[in-house]
């Protein structure tokens, strides 16, 4: 056998050619719907983690990580003895990551365990903060995740530097797998500057949606200014739109920002040329870690991370006020780092304001701020929020813990998904709080009233699905629970057709107060209905288990502002958009899809029933292949897969299923539509609710991916 020919077959295993995507890359690729399948998890199908988590020893779990803090390894030694900088870092960075537009990224994962989080350019280093705490995660095993674990570090290494912290809550539940179909960008090299073709911009300065950060690798903006260039008034704006699409207002930026600066320090006393490199890229023989100094010296006081090199305060192993008395009493002016970034320095200040040397040898050094940190002075609303919090810093704890508590938990959902003896009781705004609802009513008669109310089964099935369709897996806001629907802002977006939703609302509050449940319950329990009755029809049967008690929300618990966010401006599955985006509306689709957590095949069969029911946005006829509109009948995808037809565009996003031989239009179609033909993958599935012994299937299948959409936020059942 030649020596260099692979020994596997084909060479499928080690040489690398042109994949699926490569050779036709306007392909529809569906790999965004098949992340987290449970052949990736080690723990099995059957392993639940919130039960497992509840025999977990929180208190022995907090006394083993304030132990760590402080028990330095010399092969990643601890500054000044202590790796709470290191650690809120790490949780700082899970957490970072996460954006209001489509509540994706955040630490609610763990996440930042793969890539490419693991190696972006502004998380160097972090890989040491986890295998730091690798004896932590070993010896709690499956009771304790790495996502909840990377959380909780770095609250508690604020809890052992002195801050009084707001609380934390367990329950985050580890992926397998990286998270690799995120849009996190669309540049083609890390930290590349704004004036490059491929930059998140636009306009003066118009940040990319869904995106949060400034440049690609980073978490949110360049600590040396907007493409490295200093100027804090330029950087003020990165700042306050980069955390206002992390949820923050300006005091909670401000509070973040000194917050996280208080403890700790930057690294880069050294030359950033000589570091390895990251973990993603690295030999094997570094066993996942990156970023590795070639000389072997890049340790402690000689550490190169960011670059910039100096602490924030006198004292960066304590938790107090140190920060705003440097920042605001204080000049400043710019030096450049033995690494060679920009940073800023005091132009005076006593020796023993220095912070001392982190490998104990007496000396003090400057301190430094970045960019990021001279724009809470020179920006006019930022100063008074930082004068504020120096002439009060008891209120300045306040603030940090509540926004550290929630910048930690945003992702987490609702509280139903809390667990721990330190879950806060308070309920906050943007935790979207709902009151339980009533379980002690008569299902059947409410049914009945339904039925008897003269609703259309489209009216019915289409209130439920655009109640529920808000849910985002992604971060666990949004669904049925609640019926927001009722309330501002929802009652009045355009996807929701108002009109249409207040008849709708005022028939389902009466029967809600004539038989004593929620309007959210009714208005899942009316779909419901609607479905049986269309399988009926058809000839089929639909048993749709119902689970009461949900609650509805009332307006004053509602931020107005934070759900706004969630507004749809596209639903492939009632086949409307908004407007024209740069995504074709197939991939719109798929976007949806998966925030609701569907799979491809439960997408597929969702649309075909969709389509039959009528449910389309304005009543459009575009998909609905069918002359029995509202029986629950397999139509769509018979029609669409019959060879009678062809399928001709007749304008923007247009089309018509045309009868070869009488060259009549038999139907309209749309691209979302018309996927479901086109793709191989989707074909197939289609063709499976085509087949001829399949009917019964389809109902149950619909059935069962439309309970998982209107349950999609009832976590309070699995507590």
């Amino acid at each position: 056998m030649s020596s260099n020919k692979c020994p596997f077959a084909s060479g499928s295993i080690t040489q690398s050619g042109k994949s699926n995507t490569d050779w036709w890359p306007n392909t529809l690729n569906l790999d965004i719907l098949h992340q987290h399948d449970r052949k990736t998890n080690p723990l099995g199908s059957d392993f639940n983690y919130r039960e497992a988590l509840k025999q977990l020893d929180f208190a022995q779990l907090k006394s083993d990580l304030i132990a760590l803090m402080t028990d330095s390894q010399p092969w990643w030694p601890a500054d000044w003895g202590h790796y709470g900088g290191l650690m809120i870092r790490m949780t700082w960075h899970a957490a970072g990551s996460y954006r209001v537009a489509d509540g994706r990224g955040g630490a609610g994962t763990g996440n930042l365990r793969f890539s490419p989080l693991n190696s972006w350019p502004d998380n160097t280093n972090l890989d040491k903060a986890r295998r730091l705490l690798w004896p932590i995660k070993k010896k709690y095993g499956n009771k304790l995740s790495w996502a909840d674990l990377i959380a909780y570090a770095g609250t508690i290494a604020y809890e052992s530097m002195g801050l009084k912290t707001y609380g934390f809550a367990f329950g985050r539940e580890d992926i397998w797998h990286p998270e690799k179909d995120t849009y996190w960008g669309a540049e083609k090299e890390w930290l590349a500057p704004s004036e490059n073709d491929n930059s998140r911009y636009s306009g003066e300065r118009d940040l990319e949606n869904p995106l949060a950060a400034v440049m690609m690798g980073l978490i949110y903006v360049n600590p040396e200014g907007v493409d490295g260039k200093p100027d804090p008034q330029k950087t003020a704006h990165d700042v306050r739109e980069t955390f206002a699409r992390m949820a923050m207002n300006d005091e909670e930026t401000v509070a973040l920002t000194a917050g996280g600066h208080t403890v700790g320090k930057c690294h880069g006393n050294g030359d950033a040329a000589k570091l390895g490199p990251e973990p993603e890229a690295a030999d094997i023989n570094e066993q996942g870690l990156g970023w590795n100094h070639q000389e072997g010296n890049g340790l402690g006081a000689n550490a190169v991370t960011s670059g910039l090199e100096g602490a924030w305060t006198t004292n960066p192993t304590q938790w107090d006020n140190g920060y705003f008395e440097l920042l605001l009493n204080h000049e400043w002016e710019l030096k450049r780092s033995p690494a060679g970034a920009w940073q800023w320095e005091p132009v005076a200040i006593k020796e023993e304001d220095k912070p001392l040397a982190v490998d104990g040898n007496g000396k003090r050094n400057n301190p430094i701020m970045t960019d990021a940190d001279m724009a809470m002075k020179v920006d006019p609303e930022y100063r008074k929020i930082s004068e504020r919090f120096y002439n009060d810093p008891a209120y300045f704890s306040e603030v940090f813990a509540r926004a550290w508590f929630k910048l930690t938990h945003r992702d987490m959902g609702p509280k139903a998904c809390y667990i721990g003896p330190d879950v806060p009781k308070e309920d906050l705004t943007w935790q979207d709080p709902i009151p339980a609802g009533n379980t002690a009513y008569d299902e059947q008669a409410v049914k009945a009233a339904i039925a008897a109310s003269g609703l259309s089964i489209a009216e019915m099935v289409t209130t439920a699905w655009d109640s529920a369709r808000t849910f985002r897996h992604s971060d666990k806001r949004g669904g049925a629970n609640g019926a927001h629907i009722r309330l501002a802002p929802a009652n009045n977006w355009q996807g929701n057709e108002p009109e249409k939703l207040a008849k709708m609302l005022s028939v389902y509050q009466a029967i809600s107060d004539e038989h004593n449940l929620s309007v959210a319950d009714v208005i899942v329990l009316a779909g419901n209905v609607a479905i049986e009755q269309a399988a009926t029809a058809a000839g089929f049967t639909a048993n749709i288990a119902f689970n009461k008690g949900r609650g509805d929300a009332s307006q004053d618990s509602t931020d107005v502002e934070s759900f706004s966010v969630l507004e749809p401006v596209h639903d492939g599955f009632r086949n409307w958009q908004q407007q024209t985006f740069a995504a074709s509306p197939e991939e719109l689709l798929l976007e949806r899809a998966q925030l609701l957590g569907l799979t491809a095949p439960e997408m597929t069969v969702l649309i075909g029933g969709l389509r039959v029911l009528g449910c389309n946005y304005g009543d459009s006829k575009a998909g609905v292949f069918t002359d029995r509109i509202g029986q629950l009948t397999t139509d769509f995808f018979v029609n669409l897969t019959d060879m009678r037809y062809e399928w001709l565009p007749t304008g923007d996003n247009q089309y018509v299923l045309r009868d070869r031989a009488s060259k009549e239009d038999a139907w309209q179609a749309t691209r979302v539509d018309l996927v479901f033909g086109s793709n191989s993958i989707l074909r197939a599935y289609a063709e499976v609710y085509a087949q001829d012994d399949n009917g019964q299937k389809f109902v149950d299948d619909f059935v069962s991916a439309w309970s998982k959409v209107m349950n999609a936020d009832r976590y309070d059942l699995a507590s």
